[in-house]
């Protein structure tokens, strides 16, 4: 299959660049690349024209962008997506890498992943932060939900914590398929992948729940979060900016929830939540 190369470029970068990702993925955009000035991506020639995208995608005439394209003839992707993912160190305790990097054994925690096109690798600031606040909570034998769980690194560093059982589901049919391989690699059988969204939650319910997607979805589906949160439960929410810590607390609060926690990196935001006793 052949492939577009789009190189955007952006100003401000800020928060444009990540809301734009978002849109451009949504409307079939396989890989994306960060650069100084904006980023590159990647799609099919068959699916999209440029005026197709120019239409679609909300706020253009907000900032400047600029493009260029050019086309790519059978490239070997998990070759060029390798070539750009570095292991991730999350402070002195967990390490994520690929099957291709060296292992760690001074790292408690160290996850094993292929690093295909699903989000969550860890690179990110809002998979980090959730990460970080993963690490400083206890798991054994507490019941996990993963939401949107992307390549599984929640739920498999929620396992490694003696999480049991733990659901991880994501809308995304790669992402679904890739935390299946990711959950096998690192010997999880009590972790159960599932594709699909909200719509799945039913009877059970959870001591702690990820839910690492957007603000819009999580405005929407926090009540159906809180509906499956134990008693003294934790929901740990990220995916959004620190403009946008009112309308999340406020939607909480309303549902029975108190802040516990917050993490903050390049103005994206982690927040922890207890049910109220």
């Amino acid at each position: 299959m052949t492939y577009y190369k789009y190189d955007f470029r952006i100003d401000p970068i800020l928060p444009f660049r990540d809301i734009m990702i978002a849109q451009l993925g949504d409307l079939g955009f396989e890989s994306f690349v960060e650069t100084e000035f904006g980023f590159d991506a990647y799609v099919a020639t068959d699916l999209w024209s440029d005026d197709w995208i120019l239409n679609r995608v909300e706020g253009f005439d907000t900032v400047e962008v600029e493009f260029t394209k050019v086309l790519i003839e059978d490239h070997n992707w998990n070759e060029e997506w390798e070539k750009n993912f570095d292991p991730i160190l999350i402070g002195k305790e967990c390490y994520i890498r690929a099957t291709f990097h060296k292992p760690k054994p001074s790292f408690p925690f160290e996850i094993v992943i292929e690093p295909k096109m699903s989000f969550g690798t860890g690179h990110h600031q809002t998979t980090t932060m959730m990460v970080q606040l993963a690490l400083e909570m206890e798991f054994d034998d507490k019941q996990v939900l993963d939401m949107g769980a992307g390549t599984a690194v929640l739920a498999i560093l929620a396992g490694m914590k003696g999480a049991n059982p733990i659901a991880a589901i994501d809308i995304d049919e790669w992402a679904f398929e890739n935390a299946k391989e990711n959950v096998a690699m690192n010997g999880f059988e009590n972790i159960k992948v599932e594709l699909g969204g909200a719509e799945l939650l039913g009877s059970e319910h959870y001591d702690v729940i990820f839910a690492n997607i957007n603000r819009n979805i999580l405005l929407e589906d926090i009540p159906l979060y809180v509906n499956v949160l134990k008693a003294n439960g934790s929901l740990l929410l990220s995916g959004f900016y620190k403009e946008d810590i009112p309308l999340i607390e406020e939607k909480c609060t309303a549902c029975g929830l108190q802040l516990e926690k917050s993490k903050n990196i390049d103005n994206w935001v982690a927040l922890q939540f207890k049910t109220i006793l």
